[in-house]
């Protein structure tokens, strides 16, 4: 008795056609953002199999508005807006268009009317770009499992069963302690960001691993808390001065409180890197034209905010996405070495 035909689906279609079932999705649906030859192959390629989009995926794909809710927070800092702008460019290049939501504070954890407002606007997935801070992300015990659309998180800890996206923060500041062990520094201190903040203590992390790793194990009076801007960096390395005055080097959490700490190490006659190395975390734009350039580790934002959508997308179109959720996607920085531990 001869086996029954196996059903074509849009994986095998992907696979006879050599692209990846996005595209298939894309020529299916009728995107532009497919070349023209492409789009011919693929529907020589579905012809030739005679695949049929099941009655349920053709049902999906005419309600979908190719709109994706964003939740974002503090815009007014660097990193936030970099993410967004990331997040706008590839949405526009992938054919969706964004629906956002800022949150009026980091630590807003009612979050049900802004999910209720995107799930009444028809989106098709939310990318949750709200850095985890504190305990805002405890709506998602009881609301996740409820929500209708797929959702990515940005800047937060992995879960079990969540789709996640972000930067390895222990990875970069390991990087930079281990660069500034083989430049000879041994004692070297820590301005955290404030340690609410799940990326602050990522980084905090990553500096003791480093330390640790070397046989130098730091201990409460090798590190301060700052508040990521340049006054609490100045404040913060005022205090770590005071707790560690043989500190020879400083990991600071972010190039913004790397400013503040030269600006006072200048004023108190502190070289860099003579005395002291300087290294920060971020790289922002203007941390090149510091004095001393600063050493920091590169992060791509943008990136970050691509990374999402494009996940979001390929879980959104495909027949099955059940199969790409609960994964986590880190972002791998970099390390860029300047004057300020260059002895």
């Amino acid at each position: 008795m001869p086996s029954p035909k196996k059903r074509v689906n849009i994986k095998i279609v992907a696979q006879e056609a050599g692209v990846s079932t996005q595209t298939v999705s894309r020529v299916i649906n009728n995107r532009p953002d497919v070349a023209e030859s492409t789009r011919q192959h693929v529907l020589a390629v579905i012809n030739q199999l005679d695949y049929r989009p099941s009655a349920l995926a053709r049902s999906l794909i005419r309600q979908r508005s190719h709109t994706l809710g964003v939740v974002t927070a503090g815009l007014g800092y660097w990193g936030p807006s970099r993410t967004l702008n990331g997040i706008a460019d590839q949405a526009e290049a992938m054919g969706y268009s964004l629906l956002l939501k800022e949150l009026p504070r980091f630590d807003l954890d009612n979050v049900e009317p802004i999910t209720n407002a995107l799930l009444a606007s028809q989106v098709d997935g939310v990318i949750w770009a709200v850095a985890e801070v504190g305990n805002n992300h405890a709506w998602l015990r009881d609301s996740y499992p409820h929500l209708s659309v797929p959702i990515v998180f940005l800047t937060m800890q992995p879960y079990a069963g969540l789709t996640t996206v972000s930067v390895n923060n222990h990875l970069g500041a390991q990087m930079v302690v281990e660069h500034l062990l083989e430049r000879g520094y041994r004692r070297i201190g820590h301005i955290t960001g404030p340690l609410t903040w799940w990326e602050a203590q990522q980084r905090k992390a990553g500096w003791e691993t480093a330390l640790t790793a070397a046989g130098l194990p730091p201990d409460a009076t090798h590190w301060a808390e700052g508040d990521w801007d340049a006054a609490g960096g100045q404040q913060a390395f005022q205090q770590l001065r005071q707790q560690y005055p043989a500190m020879d080097a400083v990991f600071v959490a972010n190039d913004q409180m790397a400013l503040g700490v030269l600006q006072l190490a200048c004023k108190t006659g502190i070289r860099v890197p003579q005395d002291l190395a300087v290294a920060g975390f971020d790289n922002r734009p203007e941390s090149e034209f510091y004095w001393p350039p600063l050493t920091t580790v590169k992060h791509n934002l943008r990136d970050l905010g691509s990374q999402a959508v494009q996940k979001i997308v390929q879980i959104i179109e495909q027949e099955q996405p059940s199969e790409l959720t609960g994964m986590t996607t880190w972002v791998t920085p970099e390390l860029i070495i300047r004057a300020s531990t260059t002895p």
